[in-house]
């Protein structure tokens, strides 16, 4: 009776020792999330609607960077035609990678090579402070997967005011998706 308690016992002990082990510690193993953000929009009636973007940040809750806690992602940089990325279609803007922590905000700078066309003209497209301060975005989002991907509606239809003046201004509404 006492081999087979002692026998039983080692059984539970090499099953309850690999459950444990199979279980995943929260980066113990130094692992890192890779992060990518991705860019959407929904329709509206201009023709086209280009964002000429340089850069895209992101910043940390646990802000452990030196200077002003932004960390510029491995960007994609260029013009894109917001109406072209409509109906599931979505586009690589950036990635990086990073320890499993929570993203706070992400921020696009832009360029200033912004137009829009609209009734078969194209028209510069003004976006006030889009180059100096960005675009920011709150996320609040916690990296837990190997394969992180933010997708980010830039919703054109709502962004674009035409002035009194016949000029265009974006003045962005930015969801996450």
């Amino acid at each position: 009776m006492k081999k087979y308690i002692f026998f039983l016992s080692m059984i539970l002990t090499a099953v309850v020792f690999g459950l444990v082990s199979c279980q995943k510690e929260s980066n113990i193993s130094g692992e890192n999330a890779t992060l990518q953000i991705r860019l959407t929009d929904a329709p509206t009636v201009y023709e086209e609607v280009n964002v000429d973007i340089r850069e895209v940040r992101v910043k940390f809750a646990d802000n452990g960077v030196p200077g002003d806690g932004w960390i510029t992602l491995i960007t994609y940089p260029g013009i894109y035609n917001l109406l072209a990325l409509q109906n599931g279609v979505d586009t690589l803007l950036a990635t990086g990678s990073f320890p499993f922590r929570i993203i706070k905000e992400i921020r696009f700078i832009l360029g200033p090579d912004n137009t829009i066309k609209d009734a078969g003209i194209m028209y510069p497209l003004e976006i006030p402070g889009g180059s100096e301060s960005g675009l920011k975005i709150k996320v609040d989002k916690k990296l837990q997967e190997t394969l992180e991907t933010i997708v980010i509606d830039f919703d054109a239809g709502l962004s674009v005011k035409k002035e009194g003046t016949g000029d265009y201004k974006l003045r962005p509404v930015l969801r996450i998706r």
